[in-house]
């Protein structure tokens, strides 16, 4: 199954009213139905895509490559990049070091966040390419201009009417242009089926309760429109062409360092917050175990802890 809860559960950045890159992580978002204090998620989302990088910088080379392509424009004529749904910029970065040519600019409702993208940029050495934009998807993007390439992870589906997002973005794409849409893929998972305490098949169940808790937001979104989840067909119906689609892996085996484990603590900590509530009795209390840093069994000190996980990505040309 999609994983939609970018490594966790939580809002993302980037769209209105999405988790992650918000959408309404513009400070009320509807996750969880709660609001959202996306300065205080900060770090977790950095955290989440620092430790994406390797998939991140697979996903880059291909875009390379597809630009390289007799009717791309070639990488090093990309000279504008925005990155929608930017969240604290670790992406954005990625992107400014995979075009080097190019002015990269991280665009993300919240302030907060655009403010970590640009102390990162800095730290970099980026800083004179790099620039920030307060937006969201599909109305807050006046003003941006058009780009080369314009990238949107996981901020789309967290937009009512995503088809209008889609428009919205392939408009502002210069002629050969590509624009990326990171949407689905399979779900994470870090244990095996049986792992030693509680009911087998924990993380199908878990992933199981977010796939509910997924349609639930989608609903909630303002002027929510259902619509089959046909990317490439959602990009060439707002006039984009030569869709393509490629999956990546993100491939962590067994045994983990320390930061690694730390991340993954983050997500089931993450999962305690918004979907403990959903989960029966004998799975809340698996998850509480494996969040005890004492338990010779919990994801602190287990050996046998891996990441496994893959990430969709869908792209198409302007002409």
């Amino acid at each position: 199954m999609t994983d939609h809860s970018h490594g966790t559960t939580t809002p993302a950045p980037g769209a209105p009213g999405h988790d992650h890159g918000p959408a309404d992580h513009r400070h009320q978002h509807h996750h969880d139905h709660t609001t959202v204090d996306w300065e205080a998620l900060a770090a977790h989302l950095e955290g989440e895509a620092e430790f994406q990088t390797p998939m991140l910088d697979q996903a880059t080379a291909w875009l390379r490559d597809l630009l390289t392509e007799p009717s791309g424009p070639g990488p090093d004529a990309v000279r504008r990049v925005l990155d929608v749904g930017s969240g604290p910029g670790v992406t954005s970065c990625l992107l400014a070091r995979a075009f080097p040519q190019a002015e990269v600019v991280a665009v993300d409702p919240t302030e907060a966040l655009l403010e970590r993208a640009r102390d990162r940029a800095a730290r970099l050495g980026l800083g004179d390419r790099f620039r920030t934009h307060v937006g969201e998807l599909p109305d807050g993007l006046g003003g941006l201009g058009d780009a080369d390439l314009i990238w949107s992870s996981k901020a789309l589906h967290h937009v009512g009417d995503q088809a209008a997002a889609v428009a919205a973005l392939a408009g502002r794409l210069r002629p050969g242009g590509l624009l990326v849409a990171s949407e689905g893929g399979l779900s994470s998972r870090m244990l095996p089926r049986d792992f030693g305490f509680g009911r087998p098949g924990f993380e199908a169940r878990l992933e199981a309760v977010r796939e509910d808790w997924f349609a639930r937001m989608r609903a909630a979104l303002p002027g929510a429109r259902g619509v089959v989840e046909d990317w490439p067909a959602l990009l060439t119906g707002a006039g984009l062409v030569s869709p393509r689609s490629r999956s990546f892996l993100l491939d962590v085996p067994a045994p983990l360092d320390t930061a690694q484990r730390r991340h993954i603590t983050r997500q089931l900590d993450r999962a305690t917050e918004v979907f403990a509530e959903f989960l029966d009795e004998d799975d809340r209390a698996t998850l509480a175990r494996l969040l005890d840093p004492d338990d010779p069994l919990g994801t602190t000190r287990r050996p046998d802890l891996f990441w496994l996980s893959a990430q969709t990505f869908h792209t198409a040309r302007a002409v």
